[in-house]
């Protein structure tokens, strides 16, 4: 018995699922605003461990740039080095050792998952992340935040059995909690999700999200203090000409944001081609890194004390030039190499840059209409992530909250819609486009008339032993119900004993089932079904799919002979991948 399936046995949990019904509101709301507890109070644990191993290895708490200037040169290059083995190591080996259940990506869990993130894959993962970024990294703390805030979320769903639709919403609400927790911005944490993952702005799920989003920072304030995540100085408008300045720095983001972009996914490329273990593949990233560190010791961590330098003190332009070079580099050898962490805190230090640059030639070109450095450098932040998020209202809220600085949302508002036009104009994809292309398409996929793939359905069903989608109808009550809760999956399709196809049990079902007193009963509510013809074409199977509303569904040859079950999910990857390939 696992351990999610122990806890749902739980008198408690089991009393909770027999009052509310989990697909209400008011249950909802309620464990969305407890998912927005858990995901601060999970980010806050992150915090403190980097903190303690930040303090391990310098006897100190400040940041990692601090941290790079006192160290020796031999020190910039093992420190990184080390730390790259080290998570490496943890990635290749104790991913072998624990077994895979759900996905280990909180929007792929949330945008065609069944909602079910891993547990173990998820904190092995934050424990690689922990390794890399206190070792000097360029890569964001922030990005494991979420994801585990994200699988506390799906931990609490699954312990109360709750179907694919709604988990995947509280899913969504720990990605909320863990974004807000993270950058103290709870209007941008909703937006986020809203903006990126789900691809639109709908009350029907902003509700809970903004729920998680507020107790999440309710508790930030507690633990952290509530301020400003970059300390901005006064903005002030020089010359209403100055907008045509903005709209210009828009433009050079969303024509450079591409190319930051173009140059991760060959830095991915280029490691992925190398003949060497992934550990010594993250070794080489920390390496490079290192080498970096010895000319510019400010490629160390995510870059918040460089960014409010930037802010507050004068730069010359050749140092401010510099930085923004080897920080691209090394962000692109950190998050190439396959190190585990986010590029959006890096993004934001590119922009920063990129803004501070673009400011003193304006004001070197145009001294009596163009604003101080400073001003271009808090709108290059908010032009440079709409560029490469494709989210330009996310970007302006995400700023606004960043700097708590009214006076810059009117240029922060021109530059990022300029920024976005620009960059989607060039480039299709978004930073966050791998992670949703099987979202994005998938509605083209149903709206196909069947032409396209020669692929049969055939070649993907899955007949054997361990495949947890399909059951016997002499399985016992507690057998059904730990299969559910561990899955998460909307339906299993269940065999005889002789192997005959019976139907599908539903999920929801069988829940109101156990609370009935009849468990043992269950095979009662098995729903007949017909078996998809295993010659079916793809698109023909993801149409019959989806209106069956199940998760998986049996397959059998023109004869009757049974051929396995598919799922929804592998038919939307494999073709994703057939179309991407075209």
């Amino acid at each position: 018995m696992s351990a999610v399936s122990a806890w749902a046995k739980l008198p408690v949990v089991v009393w909770v699922r027999r009052q509310f019904a989990p697909n209400t509101l008011q249950i909802t709301l309620l464990l969305a605003g407890i998912v927005g507890l858990l995901g601060a109070l999970a980010t806050v644990a992150f915090r403190e461990a980097l903190s303690g191993l930040q303090f391990l290895l310098a006897g100190h708490r400040s940041g990692m740039v601090e941290l790079a200037q006192d160290l020796n040169w031999w020190q910039r290059l093992l420190l990184p080095t080390a730390g790259g083995l080290v998570a490496g190591l943890i990635l290749q080996y104790a991913s072998l050792w624990v077994p895979k259940k759900g996905s280990d990506d909180y929007m792929e869990a949330i945008a065609i998952g069944t909602g079910v993130l891993s547990l173990r894959q998820t904190l092995v993962k934050s424990l690689s992340s922990l390794c890399s970024v206190a070792s000097g990294a360029s890569i964001g703390r922030e990005g494991p935040m979420v994801q585990l805030a994200a699988m506390f979320a799906s931990l609490v769903g699954r312990i109360l059995a709750f179907p694919p639709e709604r988990l995947r919403l509280l899913v969504a609400c720990g990605a909320t909690a863990g974004i807000t927790s993270a950058y103290n911005a709870p209007i941008a944490g909703a937006l986020f999700i809203s903006e990126i993952v789900y691809g639109s702005i709908s009350t029907a799920t902003l509700g809970p999200l903004v729920v998680a989003s507020v107790i999440a920072n309710i508790v930030i304030r507690q633990f952290l203090g509530y301020d400003a995540v970059y300390q901005m100085p006064r903005f002030d408008f020089v010359s209403g000409w100055e907008v045509l300045f903005y709209m210009g720095l828009g433009v050079l983001a969303g024509v450079l944001a591409p190319l930051f972009l173009r140059l991760l996914d060959t830095a991915k490329a280029r490691f992925g081609a190398l003949p060497i273990p992934l550990f010594l593949r993250l070794a080489l990233g920390g390496l490079i890194v290192g080498v970096l560190s010895l000319q510019v010791p400010q490629v160390w961590g995510n870059g918040y004390s460089v960014v409010n330098s930037i802010l507050h003190t004068h730069w010359a332009w050749q140092a401010l030039a510099m930085v923004l070079v080897f920080k691209v580099l090394a962000t692109a050898s950190s998050a190439g190499s396959g190190a585990v962490g986010g590029v959006f805190t890096p993004t934001l230090f590119v922009g920063a840059a990129l803004g501070s640059l673009y400011g003193i030639a304006m004001n070197a070109l145009a001294p009596a209409t163009a604003s101080v450095a400073s001003s271009y450098a808090v709108v290059g932040m908010g032009a440079f992530l709409a560029a490469t998020t494709y989210a330009p209202l996310m970007s302006i809220l995400m700023i606004f909250e960043m700097t708590l600085s009214y006076q810059v949302v009117l240029p922060l508002m021109l530059a990022c819609v300029t920024a976005y036009l620009t960059a989607h104009t060039l480039r299709a994809d978004s930073v966050y486009a791998k992670s949703l292309r099987r979202n994005q398409v998938a509605g083209r996929w149903l709206s196909m008339t069947g032409e396209g793939s020669e692929m049969r359905l055939s070649s993907l069903a899955v007949d054997n032993e361990d495949n947890d989608a399909v059951v016997s109808a002499a399985d016992s009550s507690d057998a059904i119900g730990e299969r559910f809760v561990d899955t998460g999956y909307r339906n299993l399709v269940v065999r005889a004993q002789d192997g005959r196809l019976i139907g599908t049990l539903d999920a929801a079902s069988w829940w109101r089932r156990q609370a009935t007193g009849k468990p043992e009963l269950w095979t009662e509510i098995v729903t007949p079904c017909k078996a998809l013809d295993g010659d079916m074409a793809l698109v023909s199977a993801l149409r019959s799919v989806g209106k069956m509303h199940a998760d998986w569904v049996p397959v059998t040859g023109a004869d009757g002979e049974w051929l396995g079950v598919v799922s929804l999910p592998g038919l939307i990857e494999i073709v994703t991948e057939e179309r991407g390939s075209e």
